[in-house]
């Protein structure tokens, strides 16, 4: 802003000035052309012929003007390049050293070559235009010389710039003001995102921002909310992960550090503590391979789509669940189509899908495996004849380490991370020259 201002101000001096040039410059031409019309069209009102004396013509010239304020029109008589013998002058101008006194700067214009020019003088500036009179028989040459002093005006133009300046100076002030209050008011949310920021720790995710308007400022509070949100869910995620996985992983090792610590000398005992502590430490290194896993899948290359034939993904899927156990293994339906999905991952979630459907069941029950599509929506399924999930467990047996309330009056042995790698393979993605596909993996 005070760029601008004192742009502007310094603009406006500028064309002042400009002006003032373009005026002076015509009205020094204009009383040059008038002096040599009068010269060339005269005639000496005494004896009613042309002039044949130059001061005769100079005097009778300017008695008939009447100059301007800042201007001096002076008659000089003499020898051109030398000092001139004879003045005559038409008026006395009231600002700076008059031309008709100072015989310096009369001799310079007069000797000068040029017809107009500028003279700087210690006492001011002079624009002047100089008309040269020839010679009219043997008498003198003579000139006639219209100055014009513009310091006047030059004056007025920087007083106008001076009180530019001084209105643009309280108009700063005043915008400054204005500003300050504006952008307080705008940027306060900001620096509500700011202070909110500083203190948010891990244990206290809890405070938000609150929202006013729909302005970009509200977008930004509310964006930083979600995030805040998405933040606190993951924090409660991850302790409750740790805790989870602290608690699967304590008992194994509790139980093999008991059985070492009791362990005798009797070789048949020693058999069966070895055996446990194999099972438990196998038991350990599943959970820890599955916590691996689940850590994985936060990866953005953990799901890897290609083009793949359904019909053929959901065979092998039925070949490689067949072999968990002695079940009515049967392949229900098949989506003859292509797809763009992860075959590893679907496979895995497909199979141990399977996996949960054997465990819920018991030899010569029906298990279903299948595949169906609907528009852009495509569905790979494991149903079966097992006692179905509680309602309490409905939304909750696809976190970490949850299992359902009973198994048949039996709680799970399983660690609660089956349902939960599975739910890996659910996704939908946009891929680069396709639609949205959402590819479901579901149980029944």
């Amino acid at each position: 802003m005070a760029v601008a201002l004192a742009s502007v101000a310094a603009t406006t001096r500028s064309i002042l000035l400009r002006d003032t040039d373009q005026r002076i410059n015509g009205l020094l031409a204009q009383e040059a052309g008038e002096f040599a019309n009068f010269e060339e069209q005269g005639f000496d009102p005494e004896t009613g012929r042309p002039f044949t004396d130059p001061g005769r013509l100079l005097r009778v010239f300017l008695e008939r003007q009447y100059a301007d304020l800042d201007e001096e029109l002076v008659g000089l008589v003499g020898e051109v390049g030398s000092r001139p013998t004879q003045i005559i002058q038409q008026r006395e101008i009231p600002v700076g050293r008059p031309l008709h006194e100072d015989a310096d700067a009369r001799r310079r214009i007069y000797a000068s070559p040029d017809s107009t020019g500028t003279l700087e003088r210690p006492e001011g500036e002079i624009r002047w235009a100089k008309v040269t009179v020839a010679r009219y028989g043997g008498e003198p040459a003579a000139a006639f010389v219209v100055a014009f002093h513009p310091g006047r005006e030059q004056a007025r133009a920087d007083e106008v710039f001076r009180v530019l300046l001084a209105i643009s100076g309280v108009a700063l002030l005043m915008t400054t003001g204005i500003a300050w209050v504006v952008a307080g008011r705008i940027l306060k949310p900001v620096r509500l995102v700011r202070t909110t920021a500083a203190q948010l720790t891990e244990q206290d995710l809890t405070r938000r921002i609150p929202v006013h308007g729909h302005d970009d400022v509200a977008a930004l509070a509310e964006t930083f909310n979600a995030m805040l949100d998405r933040l606190e869910r993951a924090f409660a995620t991850q302790r409750r992960f740790v805790d989870d996985a602290g608690h699967e992983l304590r008992t194994p090792i509790t139980i093999v550090r008991g059985h070492l610590e009791l362990m005798g000398d009797d070789p048949a005992e020693r058999e069966e503590t070895v055996r446990l502590v194999t099972d438990e430490l196998d038991r350990m290194s599943r959970i820890v391979e599955d916590l691996l896993l689940l850590a994985k899948a936060e990866r953005p290359d953990f799901v890897t789509p290609e083009p793949v034939q359904l019909a053929e993904l959901t065979a092998d899927v039925f070949v490689k669940a067949r072999t968990l156990g002695e079940r009515e293994w049967v392949l229900d339906g098949v989506a003859d189509r292509e797809a763009h999905l992860d075959p590893q991952r679907i496979t895995q979630a497909m199979v141990q899908l399977a996996q949960n459907a054997v465990q819920h069941t018991t030899a010569g029950q029906r298990v279903r495996i299948g595949s169906r599509a609907d528009g852009s929506r495509i569905e790979l399924y494991v149903a079966d004849s097992g006692p179905g999930v509680q309602p309490q467990d409905a939304e909750v047996i696809f976190e970490r380490f949850r299992r359902g309330t009973a198994r048949r009056g039996v709680r799970g042995s399983g660690a609660g991370l089956g349902l939960s790698m599975s739910e890996l393979a659910r996704t939908e993605r946009v891929l680069p020259g396709h639609g949205s596909r959402s590819y479901d993996v579901g149980v029944v």
